[in-house]
Parts: C-alpha cells; sequence; structure tokens
C-alpha cells in the first residue's frame, strides 16, 4: 500500500484526497497547518465547466439546487457612466451535466470534506523539514513527530513554507500591486444590474465583479484596486485588518463604485494580491505541487478555484497511470491561462478615454464571435 501525505487542506488537497480514496492501494493522510479547514462562509467562487465536470465524478451534482446558482452571462458595465457595454454569453459551454457554476466557498469545502473520513485529516501539522533517502521521502513536523511517504503532494497555498523547504530556499510570490476588497450584499439591495448573471465592472485602474453566490438572493461583490504598497506594508499583514486602512480603500472604490452597492457590503474583507512570479518543478520524481502551491493566477478569469481541481485531477489520473506527464501539460496551461489574465488585467483596468472607446468597441464585436470564444475561452473552461 503506497503511502501518500498531503500537505494543505484548501480545496486542490481536500478534492484529490477524494479521489486517490477510491483506489484501496493508497493510504491517504491530510496534513493541515490549522487547527481547522478554513471555511471561509459567506464569500463565493466561481466554477466553470472543466471544474465541475471533474466534481461531478464525485457527486458533485447532488449538492442543492438552492446551494448554488448557474450564470448564462457575463454583463460588461462602464463604472463610469453606468451603462452597459455588452454581454459574454457563458452558457455555451455548458452540457446536461455540467454547467458554469457559482456558489459559497463554505459549500464547495463542506462538500469536499465531509465526504472524506474524519481520520484522514491530520490538524496542527505544521511542516518544519522534508527529507529524501532515495523513494522514501521523511515529513518532520513543528512538535518534531515525523512520518514517512512514498508520495509527497503540496498544496498549501500561495504562501506554501513547504515548496520552500523541498527548494531548500525561501519562494515567495509576488505582489501584484493590487488590493481586492471582498464582500457580500443581499439581492435587494442591487440596481440596475440583472442578477442572473455576473456583473464586471470596468473603471480606471479599478474592475469590480458581483454574482450570485446561491438561490437565497446572496451575491458576493469583490473589487480589484491597482495600488502600490511599500515593502513595509506587506510585511504588515494585519494592517488589512485594520479599520483605517479598510476605510481607506472603500474610499477610493468609492470614487467609482455606486455609493448605493458600497453602502450596503457585508462582511468586508481586504488583502493584497499575490501572484506567483514563475513555476517551480520539484526535483524528486514523488513530489507534486497543486493548487495555488503550484501557481496562483491574477483574479480576472476567476479561475482559481477551477484550476485547483484541475490540477489535482491531472495529477489523480497520472498517478493511477503511473506516468509522468503532469508537470509538463500543467505547465503549458498555466503559461497559456496566466498569458491571458494578465492581458484582462490590463484590458479591464484601462484609464486613457480612447482606449477604453476602443477596448468597448472591440469587446461588443469579439463577444459575439464564436470563433474568439471558443478559442480565447474554450481553451480555458474546457478540459
Amino acid at each position: 500500500m503506497k503511502k501518500i501525505a498531503i500537505i494543505g487542506g484548501g480545496i486542490s488537497g481536500l478534492y484529490i484526497a477524494n479521489l486517490l480514496r477510491q483506489n484501496s492501494s493508497y493510504q491517504i493522510t491530510i496534513y493541515e497547518k490549522n487547527n481547522s479547514v478554513n471555511l471561509e462562509k459567506g464569500y463565493g467562487v466561481q466554477l466553470s465547466v472543466n471544474s465541475i465536470k471533474l466534481l461531478n465524478e464525485i457527486g458533485f451534482q447532488k449538492i442543492n439546487l438552492v446551494d448554488k446558482f448557474h450564470p448564462n452571462k457575463v454583463d460588461f458595465y462602464s463604472l463610469k457612466n453606468k451603462k452597459k457595454i455588452c454581454d459574454l454569453n457563458i452558457s455555451v459551454f455548458n452540457n446536461t451535466e455540467s454547467k458554469y457554476t457559482t456558489l459559497q466557498r463554505f459549500t464547495l469545502i463542506n462538500f469536499l470534506k465531509n465526504r472524506l473520513p474524519d481520520n484522514f485529516i491530520n490538524y496542527n501539522k505544521k511542516v518544519t523539514k522534508i527529507d529524501y533517502e532515495n523513494d522514501n521521502i521523511e515529513i518532520t513536523f513543528k512538535n518534531s513527530a515525523s512520518i514517512n511517504c512514498d508520495y509527497l503532494v503540496i498544496s498549501d497555498g500561495i504562501f506554501s513554507k513547504s515548496k520552500s523547504l523541498i527548494a531548500k530556499k525561501e519562494i515567495k510570490p509576488k505582489y501584484f500591486k493590487s488590493i481586492a476588497l471582498r464582500a457580500t450584499i443581499d439581492r435587494g439591495c442591487l440596481q440596475g444590474i440583472d442578477p442572473s448573471n455576473i456583473s464586471l465592472s470596468l473603471g480606471s485602474n479599478l474592475h469590480s465583479v458581483t454574482y450570485p453566490i446561491d438561490n437565497r438572493g446572496q451575491f458576493n461583490f469583490i473589487s480589484i484596486l491597482r495600488k502600490n504598497l511599500s515593502n513595509s506594508q506587506l510585511s504588515d499583514y494585519s494592517l488589512f485588518e485594520k479599520g483605517d486602512f479598510i476605510s481607506s480603500i472603500i474610499s477610493e472604490i468609492s470614487k467609482q463604485v455606486d455609493p448605493d452597492i458600497i453602502q450596503n457590503l457585508k462582511n468586508i474583507r481586504c488583502f493584497p494580491v499575490f501572484v506567483s512570479s514563475k513555476i517551480h518543478q520539484p526535483i524528486n520524481k514523488n513530489t507534486f505541487l497543486i493548487g495555488d502551491a503550484f501557481f496562483a493566477f491574477p483574479p480576472t478569469f476567476a479561475q482559481g478555484a477551477s484550476q485547483s481541481i484541475e490540477a489535482a485531477h491531472e495529477l489523480y489520473k497520472n498517478l493511477e497511470n503511473l506516468t509522468h506527464g503532469f508537470c509538463h501539460e500543467r505547465i503549458k496551461r498555466t503559461k497559456m491561462i496566466d498569458r491571458k489574465s494578465k492581458f484582462n488585467y490590463f484590458a479591464f483596468h484601462l484609464s486613457n478615454p480612447l482606449l477604453i472607446w476602443a477596448r468597448n468597441s472591440i469587446m461588443k464585436y469579439l463577444v459575439k464571435n464564436n470563433n474568439f470564444i471558443n478559442s480565447y475561452l474554450g481553451k480555458i473552461y474546457k478540459n
């Protein structure tokens, strides 16, 4: 029986554990550094068809319809004049079994976690050392306890300490010169937008997204604001929880976002946006990175959760078939999505009136062009 250690109980770690438990020749344990899995109630995730198809392999389609939502379009708006630019039909990628889905992150995490036996997750297990000897991997934890395994799957997020341990150097993500403000809002507080779609509003050095996260009338709101921060500010993570800092970000966003929306936001959180600067490949052939530990994307395609699921599924198939193509194919796909995400970020944040006019005119044409839709989005939203 092969022992597989999974570091991190996030979306990718929980999902691959669900897949691996279907094979009785694996002994699987998740080692989570915190005393519980982070549920983050209220906040949403978007899951495109590529990930829904894979989640359905473990019964995701059975989740109650009231706990999820299937938007058909993305409506693009101008923050400056509050007018609709165009809309993009994302339902063209749907099929009978798999549809673009929005839901609470809490719902997805609970679904993945509750399918696993209680003894699959060991809490308060902070990794301090990883050693290799031939095909044996030894993991040492903060309390000096250690375990041995045949395979190591690292999925402990963008600030992964385990990745630095196997690389034998500190690996830090890159600040994307952006601040994200995330909150929830009730449907009754939204005016002038179609509540059955995803609303993407474009402004000057700012874009915001509003979308339903269930069929109960709850919506997720997120704004991404371009903002330079000093190294001292970035190193003081408590800064982003301070009322004065959050108020300053709200003040900047409210210059463009409808004040009625700002006043009705609940559960507000601010955090700096970090992305991966490069892809790191483990030297050991039995060690793998997935999720944000492998690569964290700019937040313009809503592909963070989807790619975490997709990468975990690819790794599972490689382990099942005893092949070694995981890193090569995943790197190609990651680079493609990263390029497009950065281009979107540039296009979403234009300030020059002439460039904005040109962007909006091009968008109106492209969203109706099937060849473009299948090429630009289809390669991401479909496996």
